[in-house]
């Protein structure tokens, strides 16, 4: 379980997160949002102990992550950032196989790792492939199967954090991605994930951290976040919310 108490950041004389205090919990995914500039990003970065915090620190169960060995922190916590490139012909099974590097599980369950992994972010099909002839949507899709194989099949104790991971995707594997996603968590993995569009999160997080300027200005369900005030003083936009009319979760309509 990855958990913060009271977490600031600062760079140079500007503090760009304070006082974040966070649980993850198993089985949930939890979803970022914020304008940009809000420190999304940076929330990540200290979560994976890219960033080291100024005040506050950040927990793995009762462990202080930055004690934490290499081959714990990546069994148990895997990172997919905004932007992940390679520069080398990898296929792209190589690519995904990178997340088992943390284990000596044997060639044989590797690959039917690899394999699962890739059919979970819908990639099955690119197998084969070299990494550098895929789009930008693909490649997204491989670094995702990448982490999910890093902590396949996903457990209680687990924590993925992904950064966007829809960024660059079209509706349909916006779906798929956070319909993986959601599965995983489903396993007992805890999720983290920094969003943009409302209704996704509305659909796919169990809560919402609403951040702003650095600072948090909620944290509970979509039903109480997604809220046309919050959503107005946040991101200046005027929204109608309603239920959606199949699945009963928030729809946001922009005025």
């Amino acid at each position: 379980m990855l958990r913060t108490q009271n977490l600031q950041i600062r760079r140079g004389t500007k503090t760009v997160l304070t006082d974040i205090t966070l649980e993850l919990k198993p089985g949930e995914v939890l979803g970022v949002l914020g304008p940009n500039g809000a420190g999304k990003s940076t929330l990540l970065g200290a979560l994976c102990d890219e960033l080291k915090a100024d005040q506050g620190s950040v927990w793995l169960d009762e462990l202080e992550l930055s004690q934490c060995t290499g081959v714990q922190r990546a069994q148990r916590l895997a990172v997919l950032p905004q932007v992940s490139t390679l520069d080398f012909a990898f296929r792209v099974e190589e690519v995904v196989g990178m997340g088992r590097l943390p284990y000596q599980t044997g060639r044989v369950r590797d690959d039917e790792i690899i394999a699962a992994a890739l059919q979970a972010a819908d990639a099955g099909h690119l197998s084969g492939r070299s990494y550098l002839a895929l789009s930008g949507g693909e490649r997204q899709r491989v670094h995702l199967a990448r982490v999910l194989a890093q902590l396949w099949p996903g457990q209680a104790g687990q924590t993925l954090l992904l950064d966007e991971p829809t960024s660059m995707l079209d509706p349909l594997h916006q779906h798929t991605t956070l319909q993986a996603v959601r599965e995983f968590a489903n396993r007992g993995a805890a999720v983290l994930v920094i969003l943009h569009d409302l209704n996704l999160a509305a659909r796919y997080c169990d809560r919402l951290l609403l951040l702003e300027g650095g600072r948090q200005v909620a944290l509970d369900t979509p039903e109480q976040v997604l809220r046309p005030e919050p959503l107005k003083a946040v991101f200046g936009l005027e929204v109608l919310v309603q239920p959606h009319p199949e699945r009963g979760h928030p729809l946001i309509i922009a005025r």
